[in-house]
């Protein structure tokens, strides 16, 4: 193989390696669309409204959350779920772990060799 030939390879190696470094480590990643939106525009749009339209809201945003408080409160949740049978099939598993008495040096810290080990009685 020609030395041109070979430089040319290896200059469009460097250049890849470059190119990667670039997409993997410092372009910044498109944002990604919200999962979660909201339908209140007053909530959404703090960000861009100027603190002195905010202490002017501050009567409309309490009472935006005080009709929030209150929808929230009219929430009724089915029961339904604690009367059937596959919930009163449910048993517990929980284990109880007993302690055996030698879980370690009082002062994990300390340097070895300077532990307190007193005696049992």
């Amino acid at each position: 193989m020609s030395p041109k030939i070979k430089n040319i390879i290896i200059f469009v190696g460097i250049a890849a390696v470059f190119i990667l470094i670039y997409i993997f480590f410092i372009k910044k990643p498109q944002p990604q669309a919200d999962l979660v939106s909201s339908s209140n525009p007053t909530f959404s749009s703090f960000s861009s409204i100027p603190d002195t339209m905010i202490s002017n809201q501050r009567p409309l945003i309490a009472k935006d959350f005080l009709s929030l408080l209150l929808n929230v409160k009219n929430i009724k949740l089915d029961d339904a779920i604690f009367s059937d049978s596959a919930f009163n099939n449910l048993r517990d598993s929980s284990i109880i772990l007993i302690p055996d008495g030698n879980e370690g040096r009082p002062n994990p810290f300390a340097p070895l060799g300077t532990d307190n080990v007193e005696a049992p009685i």
